[in-house]
């Protein structure tokens, strides 16, 4: 087996990024629309492939940005993204260029995946768990810290300042960031709270507290049970007035949180070719596709790193 890793990459995450990062007005296809999202994407994805080198690839994808069980659980997870019309709050002119970017990820011969009524970070989850090692998936969501596995090994390559100031991030990483391991990731993140995903978190518990917490008892079931202990009378799992009485309040939260901020790990996801191709698949309709959007360059080097990493 390849000792060279699968590389999973947030396709959302790194689209946002590249509209967010490119003014629309210094790319535009030859009709006006812009095309800031797709060339930054593509340019992205190539310096990810020269740099990582896999010889395996996938793209995932959101089928749902907001699947309707977790917000069952939640009802405020990720409300405030929620758009008039019931959508997902998305900068009309990025809206077109999902498809686009899709279309040529198609041509290149890259795989895609993603699952009915699951985000991209669970289709992540699945293939970190399924595929084999190493692998390295590229985002800039924090949590997929959760992912983190010296023993496979998987990693999380975290591009919260860019592609070109990745963060490889290990478990040691994760620990000197926030004081857990990278499996206990979600599980903090719920006590703590998460304004980015619409997670209310513990009143009263910041950071630290929930590293502590999450330290000591392992899980969110595991400080419930304790909880539970003290509450019946056993002392040996002791909390301090203040936060029992916090940590009572928010129990029904916690008991819905633990299944909504872990990514699912066993989704039947269909049967794809994870090889990362060395020309494209369909070079004809690539060409076709790069010069109706102005985006031969970024199209060649992504091509060109394809290339190189065969």
């Amino acid at each position: 087996m390849s000792d060279r890793p699968i590389l999973l990459v947030d396709t959302p995450s790194l689209y946002f990024r590249a509209f967010f990062g490119i003014p629309e007005s210094a790319a535009k296809a030859p009709d006006g629309s812009p095309v800031n999202a797709v060339r930054g994407c593509l340019d992205m994805l190539a310096t990810l492939v020269r740099t990582r080198r896999p010889d395996r690839l996938v793209c995932a994808l959101d089928f749902a940005w907001r699947p309707s069980w977790r917000v069952a659980l939640i009802p405020s997870y990720k409300a405030h993204r929620v758009a008039p019309d019931g959508g997902e709050t998305v900068p009309d002119p990025l809206v077109p260029q999902i498809p686009v970017i899709l279309d040529l990820l198609g041509a290149a011969g890259i795989a895609t995946a993603g699952a009915e009524d699951h985000e991209a970070d669970d289709v992540l989850g699945t293939l970190a768990t399924t595929e084999p090692g190493p692998v390295e998936i590229a985002s800039g969501d924090r949590d997929l810290f959760q992912l983190v596995d010296d023993a496979k090994p998987v990693r999380l390559l975290y591009c919260g300042r860019g592609v070109a100031k990745l963060e490889p991030c290990d478990d040691a990483a994760v620990r000197a960031k926030y004081g857990i391991p990278g499996a206990a990731y979600a599980d903090f993140a719920a006590l703590r709270g998460d304004p980015s995903d619409g997670l209310p978190g513990v009143p009263g518990v910041g950071e630290k507290s929930a590293a502590r917490l999450i330290s000591r008892y392992g899980t969110l079931e595991n400080l419930l049970a304790a909880l539970d202990a003290h509450n019946s009378g056993d002392r040996g799992s002791d909390f301090a007035p203040g936060l029992r009485t916090k940590l009572a309040a928010a129990r029904d939260y916690l008991v819905a949180a633990g299944p909504v901020v872990r990514v699912a790990r066993d989704l039947d996801l269909p049967a794809i070719d994870t090889t990362l191709p060395a020309c494209p698949a369909d070079p004809d309709r690539l060409l076709d596709l790069a010069e109706r959007w102005n985006v031969a360059g970024p199209c060649r080097r992504l091509v060109d790193a394809m290339s190189a990493a065969a």
